[in-house]
């Protein structure tokens, strides 16, 4: 046991050294890093489990084995609703029978391939060299979506469902355990597997294989979502996904109209890694995600709804599907709504990599006021779908928002967990995209940008502009970040847009500070962008990250430049007739575990809640109001205006 204990001596040691380096050391987020520093960050996210490691996800670290000793009355057997074949969207039930020793570290994975062909993965052994096990790959082309405890069945470890196996003289010498599990699948396009292993996700060890399941149709046009590609509200541009790879149709509008997809997809070649361990997108956190078929429907008029399908006669059509225009830029009205940092949760109880708690009741409640008919489009600012490098989580998140993102214009901005990774570019050198660098963020929500990996833009809609910025791409004084954003904004025809919102996805302000090494706000982002905002006159900057609300009064360099007034409803109105400073608030609530506030006596903090929700605005030539909406109760937590003569 001696060299377990140097070897753990040796990774404190390393910690130790790490992190008195950074005490040592400033780093300039602005500016390229050093090696020794970039490792010393990367390694301190991994301390503070900043991308939420847990035992489950780093599984594919563990040597896989066959359990010792072999069970002749051992079955994993899955039924479905479409017999032997897969749907698009159904809980599967997974039956253990023949178990003579129930235990508490006894799991089900629902495993997927990692390509389409199976084969393929022993070519591609040598990619895996941090997983494990050479002799036998079944994690490495097999990489566990999600996992369950069998115990999660009441009746498994008092094994009240039991059956005899061996009789002598009539009576019954040997009973078998079982248990029954409930898994929530959907359509991934690669066959499904469900194997039941011993040992707990420390030390995992394969007891029984269920037969592979495929899907009734793996090349099925699904998870369409919907954005704006500029600001006329003439045209929606809208994406999909799909095992085919041929160009399908998006039939639309009243008259009969069809346009023809351009498709496109990415591979593990477009991955970041690190020459010291291979990051997760390109390792066993790999799925192929099929094609991403996107099409422009045209000819539209702004501020109506029009139905649409998708797909081909070849490989089947997608439902179809009522959507709204969005309000041409410079009319007078918008309905949207706003957050950040949602992801996804699975629908059953089983365990994931990374879940984010809140999301499926804010996505629930977004969908039940989209199907009001009363919102225009949707603003995620940042923190998308939090797949990190485990590629099938972004199917996950697609079918989870495809009710109202299929129905409104979806609008993004870049997080850190969309893009930033090291050498990679970004300014922030932590490993919180897993390795994917904005790769399947761009493909999957493709918005009005100048470039690739320029994720900047402006949109205008109704009576807003938004100026939406890359908070983990280049914005000190004078890159070409910075240079565009103010440039866009000195722009805007107040008279046409007369309210102006700046979005990013790391804040300026938060009353949850984060701690030294990874601080929520960063000074030097604030020191170079905030007198962009004052200078021209922003309204209202919308951020995520932090995992909480919060309001501040019209602020500038930590000070109120301006306080609401109450209105005769009570309610916190600011007065931009004469304006003063711009008014900031955090909306990163919509799924991640909340943040508390460790700081709560900062003046210009008006409002904090720590529930999950999402931000409800409604803007007019002469106002803006916005209403932060609890998910749980469905009431209004906060509420203020922002109004101009």
């Amino acid at each position: 046991m001696w060299f377990i204990k140097m070897s753990t001596l040796i990774v404190v040691f390393i910690n130790i050294i790490l992190l008195f380096f950074l005490f040592m050391k400033h780093t300039d987020a602005a500016t390229p890093t050093t090696r020794p520093e970039r490792l010393a960050r990367s390694k301190l996210e991994l301390l503070r489990n900043h991308t939420a490691i847990s035992e489950f996800r780093v599984l594919n670290r563990r040597y896989l084995l066959h359990c010792p000793v072999p069970n002749p009355y051992l079955q994993v057997n899955v039924s479905s609703g479409g017999g032997g074949r897969l749907s698009d969207d159904e809980h599967v039930t997974v039956n253990i029978t023949g178990v003579l020793l129930p235990s508490s570290s006894d799991w089900v994975a629902m495993i997927s391939p990692s390509h389409s062909n199976v084969a393929s993965c022993v070519e591609n052994a040598i990619k895996y060299e941090q997983t494990g096990d050479f002799s036998r790959l079944p994690l490495l082309c097999h990489y566990p979506v999600k996992a369950q405890y069998v115990r999660n069945d009441p009746d498994y470890l008092r094994c009240s469902k039991q059956e005899c196996k061996e009789h002598v003289a009539g009576k019954c010498v040997l009973t078998t355990c079982g248990a029954t599990l409930s898994f929530h699948v959907v359509n991934i396009r690669t066959d499904i597997e469900f194997v039941l292993f011993g040992g707990g996700f420390e030390t995992p060890c394969i007891l029984k294989r269920s037969v592979p399941l495929k899907f009734a149709n793996p090349n099925k046009p699904l998870y369409g979502h919907l954005s704006s590609p500029d600001s006329t509200g003439t045209s929606m541009r809208i994406r999909w996904v799909s095992g085919d790879k041929s160009r399908q149709h998006v039939d639309y509008g009243d008259n009969g109209q069809r346009t023809t997809s351009s498709v496109s997809t990415f591979s593990q070649a477009d991955m970041c890694t690190s020459p010291l361990l291979e990051s997760p997108a390109v390792d066993f956190g790999w799925h192929d995600p099929g094609y991403i078929h996107s099409a422009l429907m045209t000819g539209l008029t702004p501020s109506t709804t029009y139905s649409y399908k998708y797909g081909s006669d070849s490989v089947g059509w997608s439902d179809e599907t009522r959507f709204k225009t969005v309000p041409a830029g410079g009319s007078n009205e918008l309905n949207f709504l706003a957050y950040g940092d949602m992801g996804k949760a699975p629908l059953d109880s089983s365990k994931q990599h990374y879940i984010q708690p809140g999301s499926i009741s804010v996505t629930k409640a977004i969908a039940d006021e989209v199907s009001s008919g009363k919102v225009d489009s949707i603003f995620h600012i940042g923190d998308i779908s939090y797949a990190t490098g485990f590629l099938v989580e972004w199917d996950f998140f697609l079918h989870q928002i495809t009710p109202f993102a299929s129905r409104v214009s979806y609008m993004t901005a870049i997080g850190n967990h969309e893009r930033d990774y090291v050498d990679s570019g970004s300014v922030y050198t932590t490993p919180d995209s897993g390795g994917e660098c904005g790769v399947p963020y761009e493909t999957y929500f493709p918005m009005p940008t100048q470039a690739k990996d320029k994720p900047w833009y402006s949109i205008e809609q109704g009576s807003v502009h938004f100026t939406v910025i890359s908070t983990e791409h280049n914005w000190t004084v004078n890159s070409e970040q910075y240079n565009w954003m103010n440039k866009d904004m000195a722009a805007v025809d107040r008279t046409r847009t007369p309210w102006l919102i700046f979005t990013g996805h790391r804040p300026m302000y938060s009353s949850s500070p984060g701690n030294l090494f990874l601080p929520n706000v960063d000074s030097e982002f604030v020191t170079a962008v905030e007198p962009l905002l004052l200078a021209n006159k922003v309204d209202l900057a919308l951020f995520g990250h932090v995992h909480n609300y919060e309001r501040t009064c019209a602020v500038y360099k930590q000070e109120c430049k301006a306080m609401p007034t109450k209105d005769g409803n009570g309610i916190d109105t600011y007065d931009n007739s004469n304006y003063t400073a711009p008014v900031h608030a955090v909306v990163g609530m919509a799924g991640f575990k909340i943040d508390g506030f460790t700081q709560t006596d900062n003046r210009w903090s008006l409002s904090r809640v720590s529930k999950f929700g999402y931000i409800r605005a409604h803007a007019t030539k002469t106002q803006l109001k916005i209403e932060f909406v609890n998910a749980h109760s469905r009431k209004t937590d906060d509420s203020f205006r922002i109004i101009r003569s």
